[in-house]
């Protein structure tokens, strides 16, 4: 079975575990573990802040960045398709009494002018003032697209002209930070909070950091202790995100080459499908035109092929450190094979 069902699903490598065998442990409630206090301290200095904190989802750590600079009854803005507003199970309005308001993109594709369009930072008594925008980089749901730089500054401008907050779900950062050749650094002082996912294409286990002013994230400590986030001898899993930042970011380019190579042989069998040209990174967002997207993907699985949906009519392939470039390959002649012929038969 090639499972393409999302780059969480990687298990540690050889490498990786015996990282994580041999890490020093203490309790980091009593913040006493050294593996975490050397993976907060990486993490915070690659995206250039002088903090961290290992939390165990990335949900989590968008849900404490937010939480930071959104008080309750004030709104962050976000696009419509965030995984923020999406896919976090309302997590921001159910435990911290955010509100969330959002612009329509293409693709998740970042538009300064959107944001600059509804932003409202002093909304006065009747309306609901504005505290944060975040954005997504890359953008999951919008197929693994890498936002533009300028539009990054220009937002980043925007928000610092206007005193409110920016913060980043950077799940899948490295894949941006690799496709368009511009360090991790450059895209973390864009924002006043970075959320990194440990778990995706960086191959760790389990594991998010969020990253901010050391007064930030002594706040969101506390925060998260009160969510339940404290826990025990984690630098096992720490020792496992830092090998995942150490060894395994240039090697994302690896999972690009394989998801333009699974989009390729998509294209060839079912043109209608999948443009090449629009995939970015890791993720290959696949149209099943008229038919349902659980039906393309029952019909993958029984030829050997794991996918999932991200929509009625779309289904989502995404490349990771377990496959290789010819099981990709393999698996989009599949994938090809089966949308050309519920096509056909629709």
């Amino acid at each position: 079975m090639i499972d393409l069902r999302s780059d969480t699903v990687t298990v540690p490598t050889p490498a990786m575990r015996e990282a994580m065998a041999s890490a020093p442990v203490g309790d980091d409630v009593y913040d006493e573990d050294p593996s975490i206090h050397a993976l907060e301290e990486r993490a915070a200095a690659v995206l250039g802040h002088e903090a961290g904190l290992f939390c165990a989802t990335g949900s989590m750590t968008n849900v404490l960045g937010v939480w930071l600079h959104v008080a309750p009854g004030t709104e962050v803005l976000c696009d419509v398709n965030a995984h923020v507003a999406r896919a976090e199970m309302g997590a921001h309005g159910a435990l911290t009494g955010v509100t969330m308001r959002t612009w329509p993109s293409l693709n998740g594709r970042l538009d300064a002018a959107e944001v600059e369009r509804i932003v409202s930072p002093d909304a006065g008594p009747y309306l609901v003032s504005t505290a944060c925008v975040a954005v997504e980089n890359t953008h999951n749901f919008g197929g693994g697209t890498v936002q533009p730089f300028d539009q990054l500054e220009a937002t980043r401008d925007l928000c610092r002209e206007l005193g409110i907050a920016f913060h980043l779900d950077g799940a899948r950062l490295p894949n941006a930070a690799v496709a368009a050749g511009i360090s991790l650094e450059t895209y973390g002082r864009l924002f006043d909070t970075v959320s990194l996912c440990l778990s995706k294409g960086l191959g760790a286990p389990v594991g998010s950091v969020l990253v901010g002013s050391a007064a930030e994230i002594a706040r969101a400590r506390v925060q998260r202790k009160r969510l339940g986030g404290g826990w025990r001898q984690a630098g096992i899993l720490a020792a496992a995100g830092l090998y995942a930042l150490e060894h395994h970011v240039d090697r994302l380019a690896d999972d690009h080459a394989a998801a333009r190579a699974l989009a390729d042989a998509v294209a060839a069998k079912a043109p209608q499908a999948i443009d090449p040209a629009a995939v970015e990174t890791n993720i290959v967002a696949l149209d099943t035109g008229t038919v349902p997207a659980t039906q393309v993907v029952a019909a993958a699985a029984a030829e050997g092929v794991r996918v999932g949906t991200v929509g009625t009519r779309t289904v989502r392939a995404v490349t990771h450190l377990d496959v290789t470039l010819d099981q990709a390959r393999a698996a989009g002649e599949v994938l090809g094979d089966v949308l050309a012929r519920v096509e056909q038969a629709a």
